[in-house]
Order: C-alpha cells, then sequence, then structure tokens
C-alpha cells in the first residue's frame, strides 16, 4: 500500500472556477521532484472557510490515512484568510519551528513575510503543514522545511519517505 498525502488548494476563486488551481499543482509537483517513495495524492481545492477546511483537514488525517497534508493558501491576515486557524482546531499538537523557518525563510525574500501566518501541527499519525498560496514562495518556504518532514513523520508512526538526494536531502538522526 503505497503512502498517501493530501494536498489542499485553499482559494475562493480557485474553488469556484474563477481561475486555474497553480499552488496546489505546484505542491503536488515539488513533492514528486523531491520524494522517491512511491505516494497517492489526495487532492482537494476548497474555498476560505474554516468549517470547509477543518473538514477536509480531519477527513485527510482520519479517513484517508494521510501521513501527510499540504495546504496551500488562505495564510495571511485578510479577513478571508482562515487556514492556520483550522489547522490549529484539528491539531492535537503544534509544531511553531515550521512556520518560524518559513516566515525566516521568505524574510529573505520579502518583507512582507511577516504577515505570513503559516504552521503546522500534528492530528495522529498525520502532518499537517501550512503553505503560503503562490507557487514561488511554496517552492521556498517548503524547501526550507522539508528536510525535516521524513523524520517528523517517522516520529509520529507514519510511513518511511525517502528523497531523491540530489534535488532534496532529508535529515534524519544517526542511529
Amino acid at each position: 500500500m503505497l503512502p498517501k498525502i493530501g494536498v489542499i488548494n485553499v482559494s475562493d476563486r480557485a474553488s469556484a472556477g474563477v481561475y486555474e488551481d497553480t499552488p496546489g499543482k505546484a505542491c503536488v509537483a515539488l513533492l514528486r521532484e523531491w520524494l522517491s517513495t512511491p505516494f497517492e495524492t489526495d487532492y482537494r481545492v476548497v474555498p476560505d472557510e474554516r468549517s470547509v477546511i477543518e473538514s477536509e483537514l480531519r477527513r485527510m488525517a482520519d479517513d484517508a490515512g494521510c501521513c501527510l497534508v499540504v495546504t496551500t493558501g488562505g495564510t495571511g491576515p485578510a479577513l478571508r484568510d482562515v487556514t492556520p486557524e483550522a489547522t490549529e482546531a484539528v491539531c492535537e499538537k503544534l509544531l511553531p519551528g515550521f512556520g518560524e523557518q518559513m516566515r525566516a525563510t521568505s524574510l529573505k525574500y520579502v518583507p512582507t513575510a511577516i504577515l505570513s501566518r503559516q504552521t503546522a501541527g500534528i492530528r495522529g499519525r498525520t502532518l499537517i503543514v501550512n503553505l503560503p498560496g503562490r507557487p514561488k514562495a511554496i517552492r521556498e518556504n517548503l524547501e526550507a522545511v522539508f528536510p525535516a518532514i521524513p523524520y517528523c513523520i517517522d516520529l509520529i508512526g507514519g510511513p518511511r519517505l525517502e528523497t531523491h538526494e540530489a534535488v532534496m536531502k532529508a535529515f534524519r538522526p544517526k542511529s
């Protein structure tokens, strides 16, 4: 059975078909580029509605059995940006280091990185990571935290994910 990874693009406009879902597709492309372990994708595009995001996060973690769920979008200060609140509501443990690292990385590119509210947490055996909604920022942010993701999934009892070391090296302590 292949490991399952969930990707949720949170966007009112993409969920309504106003424009193409490029952030979610960019995220899946990065995961396929970096992971050598074959995996299935559980993919959704949802509006910026907290109850819908929470429901989808719960479904992916509890019912679909995703070891990793990555969200794109909804992490800014706008009134409709509620992805971090939805993530915090469904997680049993928060991992603030993810958000800290992503903001520190983004600050190298844009001064508005301080407005970003990405976070991460654990629900059962699922790691949930919030990313911004632009493909360039998704790459920069995910690249900054991805080395820790496979080991985190190990620690919470998920499947072992291996990377293509030439393009993404995961960190695991030496036994």
